[in-house]
């Protein structure tokens, strides 16, 4: 496994926009930071969590954290993952990276924050996030670090979030 600082850089947004909801959650694309970090913020303030990924690999670290909360699914096929309906928080991060903007674009009116990762400029060669955005009318983008994160919102305006 090669692990490096960049990886983590999700992180802070993900710290603050779970310490300011409530609801449930969706992780798109599980990993050594996210999956631990959302698995015990939700059972500490005792939230549903829903996390999917697609890689053995990864799957195999998350099942781990299967708890009466958790609940972590393999998918080969996007398309039939059913994430179309509410949640107060959804976070992606799987791949393949063309995936992203499929699925950002169905959870554009179910999701109340959206957490992007990878949103630095020269990712956009892979993710297409530019065809996503005008889609919303609030976005953040946490610029702290040289792996960016964007939070996107058609409900609560995220401009001034303070990470």
């Amino acid at each position: 496994m090669n692990i490096s600082k960049n990886e983590g850089s999700h992180l802070p947004v993900l710290i603050k926009v779970m310490s300011i909801t409530k609801g449930d959650v969706l992780e798109m694309g599980t990993g050594i930071y996210s999956t631990p970090f959302l698995h015990w913020t939700c059972y500490m303030q005792e939230r549903r969590l829903v996390s999917y990924e697609n890689i053995e690999h990864y799957f195999n670290l998350a099942r781990l954290y299967r708890s009466s909360n958790h609940k972590i699914m393999f998918t080969d096929d996007w398309d039939k993952v059913d994430i179309e309906h509410p949640w107060e928080v959804a976070f992606i991060d799987h791949g393949p990276a063309e995936r992203r903007e499929v699925d950002v674009k169905r959870l554009v009116n179910y999701a109340k924050y959206i957490i992007i990762h990878d949103s630095q400029p020269e990712a956009e060669k892979y993710y297409h996030y530019s065809k996503i955005y005008p889609l919303f009318k609030y976005r953040y983008d946490y610029t702290k670090t040289r792996v960016t994160t964007s939070v996107l919102s058609n409900f609560v305006d995220v401009r001034g979030l303070n990470i």
